[in-house]
C-alpha cells in the first residue's frame, strides 16, 4: 500500500509600488478687527435707601444704616495697542451736611478674565471723582450679581453741629469707566 501525501503551498505574491505625494502650500490674508471696548454697569439695577435711626434715650448718638453691598461693577473692556490702562471713578451729585459717604470696591470676583482692575483703599465720595479701581486692561468680569467688583456702600457721621433733619433725599453715586 503505497500512502501518498500531498502538499499544497500557497506563494502569496506582493507587489509594493512606490506612492508618490507631493504638498503644497500656500496663504490667504484674514482681515481681523477686535475693536477698542468700554463698557461698564452696575447690578442689579435700582436704588437703594439707606436710613439713620433715632435714638431711643436721651444723649444718646444716631444709629448708622448697615452697610450696603448688593450692588457690583460690571466692566468689559479692550484697549488699543499700547494703550493706557482703564480706571472707574465715582462721585456724587450732592453731600449731605455732616455724614459721610463711604464707598468700597472689593477685588474681583465671578466668571472674568483679563487684566481685571484693583480696588483702591476705601474713599469718601464727594462731587469730585474719585478713583475706586485702577489697572483696568483687557479683560471682563462676568455679567450680574456674583461677578465683577462688589460694593460696600456705607454712611458715617461726620460732624455732629451740621446734621440737619433731611427725609428722602436721592443722592446719586456716578461711576464712570475711563482711560
Amino acid at each position: 500500500m503505497k500512502v501518498m501525501a500531498t502538499i499544497r503551498s500557497t506563494m502569496i505574491f506582493c507587489v509594493i509600488s512606490p506612492l508618490f505625494f507631493s504638498q503644497t502650500t500656500g496663504n490667504r490674508s484674514v482681515a481681523v478687527t477686535l475693536p477698542v471696548v468700554t463698557l461698564m454697569d452696575i447690578e442689579p439695577a435700582g436704588t437703594i435707601s439707606m436710613n439713620f435711626t433715632a435714638p431711643t434715650e436721651a444723649g444718646l448718638p444716631l444709629t448708622a444704616p448697615a452697610a450696603n453691598t448688593t450692588k457690583w461693577i460690571n466692566y468689559s473692556s479692550a484697549i488699543a495697542p499700547a494703550g493706557l490702562t482703564r480706571r472707574i471713578t465715582a462721585s456724587v451729585n450732592q453731600t449731605i451736611p455732616g455724614v459721610n459717604i463711604l464707598l468700597q470696591a472689593a477685588a474681583a470676583s465671578g466668571a472674568g478674565g483679563g487684566t481685571l482692575g484693583t480696588p483702591t483703599a476705601q474713599v469718601t465720595l464727594s462731587t469730585t471723582a474719585v478713583n475706586i479701581i485702577t489697572g483696568i486692561g483687557g479683560a471682563f468680569t462676568g455679567n450680574g450679581n456674583t461677578n465683577g467688583h462688589r460694593l460696600t456702600i456705607s454712611l458715617a457721621i461726620s460732624n455732629y453741629a451740621n446734621l440737619s433733619t433731611i427725609t428722602n433725599t436721592p443722592v446719586i453715586i456716578t461711576y464712570t469707566i475711563t482711560e
